[in-house]
């Protein structure tokens, strides 16, 4: 029997990563393909067009999907007569594979793990440690799932332990209206049911990389329980009218998925883990013969998409020449093509503004009547100005936007998915404007960014201040100056029965 190495491993994994970095799964493209055609609402259509370009782009240029290039999680079924040359612990073996996956010259990822959870946060710089999980099974090869979970899907997961008699479909229908839209829809929903905490979760996570097939079940009719409870969740959430990126709309996940494993009389453990537009994962077999090889997507699987007429009707704005009047101007749902300087910040930065702010320091950057974005990008390589570069979370910033307002004179903010109520009356107050970017466009935003430079607090890395010049970036106004809100309108108005 061919004994499997660890250098089979390791090489398997660190293509693997590489790979779905740059190309969505065959299923995942289809089914987005089918949700552009059936999509009604003009402006989720023209998100989902926007994220199969961005597909398509980075597939041909071999470039991340999204800037958030994940946390490397790792499944194993090891069968457990397989003959396994390895001396390492697992971790070890996988750990040495995202290393150098996401060091790879040639198309660097971007590092997003921290080395502590609390304190200082400082990143390990190299994606390290993956996230492992091992199943032994029957046989004597050695199965191995990959996938790249990114944070603003990962932050939405949900836990709870119902009664048993309680509805999972009501609960689970009933969070995923709460979420908003951070976990860039249109994606999928995992859910595992039953077993105990920690089983559930792992289920959910493990169901993530299940095949989409909800219109083959569809068509053949549902089989037991578990399937039936598939089609109900899937009817209701898109009946909830969120839509791509929270913009209101029919189509708000592709598929749900299920897993389940019998648990105590008394409880009912349900976790629910939503996995975005940038859905990313790879299943190969080990037996001994040498490492796993990936064969890339046939490109006549992208559909046709035309952006241009979006972009046509599309007003320009330009952000070195931003007045109150121009601001004011601006509605909620209105397409844009940005051009001018435009910093960058996001987490750490905001932080260490807000900070000096306290202290009465003044900025290492004037943002009076400019605008920032919410972005931590992927290092260049070639002759690009910047990698990908798509936005993160604007939420996550709520906590200091009323302060950055009221002491820098910033005007636009520019991020992903909804504003807290708080961070909306902030932007109202100060006549700002909140605008989105495509979650999951990365690659194709950053070729609008025309030169960048660091200008502040470069020792952040990714998180460090840039200022960019771009020209006819595309975003949406989703909060206006009296603190109307697209992802209120947008879903209301598209909100069905179910």
């Amino acid at each position: 029997m061919p004994r499997i190495t660890e250098d089979h491993v390791i090489d398997s994994i660190a293509d693997a990563l590489q790979f779905v970095a740059c190309y969505h799964p065959v299923d995942f493209i289809r089914a987005m393909a089918d949700a552009y055609e059936r999509e009604e609402s003009p402006g989720a259509r023209n998100a989902i067009g926007q994220i199969l370009t961005n597909s398509r782009m980075c597939a041909l240029g071999h470039r991340p999907i999204c800037q958030d290039t994940g946390v490397a999680n790792v499944f194993f079924e090891i069968g457990v007569e397989a003959d396994l040359a390895w001396t390492r612990p697992l971790q070890e073996i996988v750990d040495e594979a995202v290393r150098r996956a996401y060091r790879l010259d040639a198309n660097p990822l971007r590092a997003s793990v921290v080395r502590d959870p609390f304190g200082p946060r400082k990143n390990t710089g190299d994606n390290t440690p993956a996230m492992v999980q091992v199943d032994m099974v029957a046989g004597d090869k050695v199965g191995i799932t990959v996938s790249a979970k990114g944070g603003g899907s990962e932050n939405k997961t949900k836990f709870t332990v119902l009664n048993p008699s309680s509805s999972v479909a009501d609960w689970v229908v009933q969070t995923v209206e709460t979420l908003g839209a951070g976990w860039c829809p249109p994606g999928m929903l995992g859910i595992g049911i039953g077993g105990s905490v920690d089983k559930a979760m792992v289920m959910a996570k493990m169901s993530l990389n299940d095949p989409v097939d909800i219109d083959a079940l569809r068509a053949r009719g549902p089989g037991n329980r578990a399937e039936e409870l598939r089609l109900e969740i899937f009817d209701r959430v898109n009946a909830l009218g969120i839509g791509a990126q929270g913009l209101g709309g029919l189509i708000t996940v592709l598929d749900v998925k299920i897993r389940h494993f019998p648990t105590h009389a008394a409880s009912l453990p349900v976790a629910l883990i939503p996995n975005c537009a940038a859905t990313r994962h790879v299943h190969f077999t080990l037996d001994g013969s040498g490492p796993a090889e990936f064969e890339p997507p046939d490109f006549a699987l992208w559909p046709e998409v035309t952006l241009d007429a979006a972009s046509a009707a599309a007003r320009r704005l330009d952000l070195d020449a931003l007045d109150d009047a121009t601001l004011a101007s601006l509605t909620p749902g209105e397409t844009l093509l940005l051009s001018g300087t435009l910093f960058t910040g996001r987490d750490a930065a905001h932080k260490r503004m807000v900070d000096a702010l306290d202290r009465g320091e003044a900025l290492p950057v004037d943002l009076r009547n400019r605008a920032i974005y919410y972005v931590g990008p992927v290092d260049p390589v070639g002759d690009e100005v910047i990698g990908p570069a798509g936005p993160t979370t604007a939420t996550r910033m709520d906590r200091f936007t009323r302060q950055v307002l009221a002491e820098t004179g910033l005007k636009v903010m520019i991020g992903k998915a909804e504003r807290g109520p708080e961070a909306v009356k902030a932007i109202a107050d100060h006549g700002a404007v909140y605008m989105i970017a495509v979650g999951g466009a990365a690659f194709l935003v950053s070729k609008a960014i025309r030169e960048a430079e660091p200008v502040a607090w470069q020792d952040l890395g990714m998180e460090a201040i840039y200022r960019l010049r771009v020209e006819d970036m595309p975003v949406t106004v989703a909060v206006d100056t009296c603190g109307n809100s697209i992802h209120e309108s947008g879903p209301k108005a598209w909100r069905r029965a179910g």
